[in-house]
């Protein structure tokens, strides 16, 4: 690839993506910065994106911003999305990705740090499309990841207070502590969620309070969070919260010094360690 190679980097609004985006920041004078908007982000995350545009000093393109979840999700015709059937992810990431950089040479920078060199992030199959991971290149671990945000001045998105992952506020990779904290900090983003589910039940003429094991089974999702309905869920509230305090009182029984991000993500792992999004949760 030559001059006219283009280099980009995607940004998730997660800590390694903006992480990355900062080192590479002075190393590759022409980069592009893009950030997938579904337009279902949550507050924080955009209140980031705008911080880190600043600290850049370049815009971030915003891709897929005229069709997002709610264009889709009619498309779609009231399809949940989830792991069996992630058209969230085809739709609204990977087709405005591979539109943007059309068929124009491209080196695509991907936040797969150096101690989870297994993890799979978006790598195109396009021919003109070239994946290069400068943090297992160059050995940039957690703590590496951090520190760059730290030395940036500016830390990390106000979410990780509660969940460990980026997306849409009702990503179907949530755990239910996280669920939790989306009803206890955005209560209207979380009725949002119910509505949408709600109307999924009553147009597949599901019992809100039927047990959807056998449904699950059969591949379709009628619920955003697994077994249950968000109402459901919610009326747990109290049960789930104190399951996530006992996980982590076990991991700083354990480990004395973790970090409090590395305590949150290790509790919500014991609860489920489901693997994310692989596009949006670097």
């Amino acid at each position: 690839m030559g001059e006219s190679t283009r280099h980009i980097c995607g940004i998730s609004g997660g800590k390694d993506s903006s992480a990355l985006a900062l080192y590479l920041r002075d190393r590759v004078p022409k980069m592009e910065y893009f950030f997938c908007d579904t337009g279902a982000e949550l507050p924080e995350t955009y209140e980031f994106l705008t911080r880190l545009e600043v600290i850049l000093g370049k815009p971030i393109a915003r891709l897929n911003s005229e069709r997002g979840f709610d264009h889709w999700f009619e498309v779609f015709r009231g399809a949940l999305p989830s792991p069996q059937m992630r058209w969230c992810t085809k739709v609204m990431k990977i087709k405005p990705i591979e539109a943007w950089i059309g068929d124009e040479p491209a080196i695509s920078y991907v936040a797969i740090r150096a101690d989870e060199a297994n993890r799979k992030g978006y790598i195109s199959t396009k021919p003109n499309i070239e994946s290069r991971f400068p943090f297992v290149e160059d050995g940039v671990d957690h703590d590496g990841v951090m520190k760059i945000l730290d030395d940036a001045g500016i830390g990390l998105p106000d979410y990780y207070e509660w969940r460990t992952r980026s997306g849409c506020y009702f990503c179907f990779y949530q755990r239910k502590a996280e669920w939790v904290g989306l009803a206890e900090r955005h209560p209207e983003l979380y009725e949002r969620a119910i509505a949408i589910e709600q109307k999924v039940l009553l147009d597949a003429g599901v019992d809100g309070d039927a047990d959807f094991s056998e449904r699950a089974m059969s591949g379709r999702q009628y619920t955003w969070s697994g077994g249950e309905t968000l109402v459901q869920l919610r009326s747990r509230r109290q049960e789930i919260l104190d399951k996530h305090a006992a996980a982590m009182d076990r991991i700083r029984q354990v480990r004395v010094e973790v970090p409090v991000l590395e305590a949150l993500a290790e509790a919500l792992d014991t609860e489920d360690d489901t693997v994310s999004c692989t596009v949006c949760a670097l």
